[in-house]
């Protein structure tokens, strides 16, 4: 089944990415500037130089599912992110072209995160 959704964590690539690049060149990218593994389960966002190509890549049981959006007009706005972790909602609203200018989260409680040795 093809679907992302709030209980996967989404991870944004500091920096460029160039648009011809498709699974392994992501994946190289993935373990060699974000030191993460791509089968992981998490998924990996990429944006071009101009901010107007986006891509989304996946790992889901028995393979790579690669998600691709190019914007005829306007360019993606990047959310603010601590250690290159996006929530869903930042990346609904990063693909829908909402800026949020001023919101308050409240808190909620999360379980703590493992610990990687």
């Amino acid at each position: 089944m093809f679907s992302l959704g709030s209980s996967h964590r989404f991870y944004l690539y500091d920096g460029h990415c160039d648009m011809r690049k498709s699974f392994d060149g992501l994946c190289g990218l993935i373990s060699s500037g974000m030191y993460r593994q791509a089968t992981s389960g998490e998924v990996f966002v990429f944006l071009n130089r101009s901010g107007t190509h986006m891509k989304l890549l996946h790992w889901e049981k028995g393979g790579f599912v690669l998600y691709y959006k190019r914007l005829e007009s306007g360019t993606f706005l990047v959310p603010s992110v601590k250690k290159g972790e996006l929530s869903w909602s930042d990346l609904v609203l990063m693909v829908e072209g909402i800026q949020v200018v001023k919101s308050i989260q409240k808190k909620r409680y999360s379980l703590p995160q493992k610990q990687l040795l």
